[in-house]
């Protein structure tokens, strides 16, 4: 066993084997996404769709693995017609995937969301209400447009008086399999996220206590409340319906989680090509789990140093750092869901990609330092749209 130490600063372990090997990188338990990552040889026979990493030549983020890796063809075990992609001076056979694999990085959305139908219904009603907002102008839905995939479609959002918020509003579609709420992870639940844009001077504005006012002389939500909660109309049974209605706002049976289901002609073949691309390329080292994203937290711009170049850094673009004041948070991010990411331009926490197409560009710039070419990004853009699922909120 041979031991090196990448760009990165990650250990990375290497087996040197006589025969023909592929390489499948896995992540470690780390939160932040930098922890240490090995290189695990498999079989050249137990191909499942992922591929080797090796060095692209001097400027490569891998250059400083052993130079017997620096070219190498994974042959197939079986006679296909499988494309064989040139990286530089490497060249990787990229096995389309016919069904999945059990260990597979991406999981489908359950279909039970497990929460309370009554609870659910006055959540909707509140996430709609103007009322929590301070001049009864602005609510949730303002910022969270469900029918067109539960963001705003702006850089930035617009709050009470006209106030431009300071960070890109994500879509609110699977918050519930988030790990963390917000792009810097401050609160662990829905009911602390709730807290943030009912209080923000830029969002809704309000006070607690003003809120709960308006409400008890609605109409209908005292005799709502008190059917649901001894106590009635109080800040916790507020946030507790908001937040019952936020975790049923699930987006299941996506055509690819119906190909993860065993429908193997759910997705195309494009998109299977674009699935392998994903992993092949380290996309799920990211974006995996349930929700493709949203459990774990990553610096953007760990190559190439992405503010650095665009410059003019704002206190929304230290992230995290601004929770734990720890420099190796600085810049970094709850790493985003891609389950609505289809309809939910413009991207990134600053809103400054206006395409997908953008998007992917960023990652193999800023977070890859890979460069690919344009088949294979539109093949990753095409998977990326097959994870959108169903819910009765997103219009027809």
């Amino acid at each position: 066993m041979n031991f090196v130490r990448s760009r990165l600063g990650r250990v990375v372990a290497v087996a040197l084997l006589p025969t023909p090997a592929i390489f499948s990188i896995s992540l470690a338990d780390d939160t932040r996404g930098s922890g240490p990552t090995a290189l695990i040889v498999k079989d050249a026979d137990d191909l499942s769709g992922e591929t080797m990493s090796g060095p692209a030549g001097p400027d490569s983020p891998h250059a400083d693995l052993p130079e017997a890796l620096a070219e190498v063809v994974v042959p197939d075990s079986e006679d296909n017609d499988e494309p064989i992609v040139e990286e530089g001076d490497t060249r990787f056979v990229i096995r389309v995937p016919g069904r999945p694999q059990d260990d597979e990085p991406i999981r489908p959305i359950p279909a039970d969301t497990g929460t309370n139908p009554e609870k659910v219904a006055l959540g909707r009603s509140l996430f709609h209400d103007p009322r929590l907002s301070k001049d009864d102008t602005t609510a949730c839905v303002s910022c969270h447009d469900l029918g067109s995939g539960g963001d705003d479609g702006r850089r930035v959002s617009v709050g009470v008086e006209g106030k431009l918020g300071t960070i890109n509003a994500p879509t609110v579609f699977n918050v519930g399999l988030n790990f963390k709420q917000f792009w810097d992870g401050r609160a662990s639940t829905l009911e602390q996220q709730i807290d943030g844009p009912v209080q923000s001077s830029v969002e809704l504005g309000s006070l607690w206590p003003d809120v709960i006012e308006k409400l008890y002389v609605h109409e209908s939500y005292p005799q709502r409340f008190r059917a649901l909660y001894p106590d009635g109309i109080t800040r916790h049974n507020v946030k507790d319906a908001l937040a019952e209605y936020l975790k049923s706002l699930t987006t299941p049976n996506s055509r690819f989680d119906r190909w993860l289901s065993g429908d193997e002609d759910a997705i195309n073949e494009f998109e299977k090509r674009g699935y392998a691309l994903f992993k092949h390329y380290g996309c799920a080292s990211c974006h995996q789990g349930a929700n493709a994203g949203g459990n774990m937290f990553q610096v953007f711009g760990v190559l190439n140093e992405y503010f650095k170049r665009r410059g003019d850094i704002s206190k929304a673009d230290l992230g995290r750092y601004n929770v734990t004041g720890n420099p190796v948070d600085r810049h970094s991010f709850k790493v985003p869901s891609l389950r609505m990411a289809a309809l939910t331009a413009p991207y990134l926490h600053d809103g400054s990609a206006a395409t997908l197409r953008d998007a992917v560009d960023a990652m193999f710039e800023f977070q890859l330092g890979r460069q690919a070419p344009d088949e294979d990004k539109q093949a990753i853009i095409a998977f990326i749209k097959s994870l959108a699922g169903e819910s009765q909120e997103l219009d027809p």
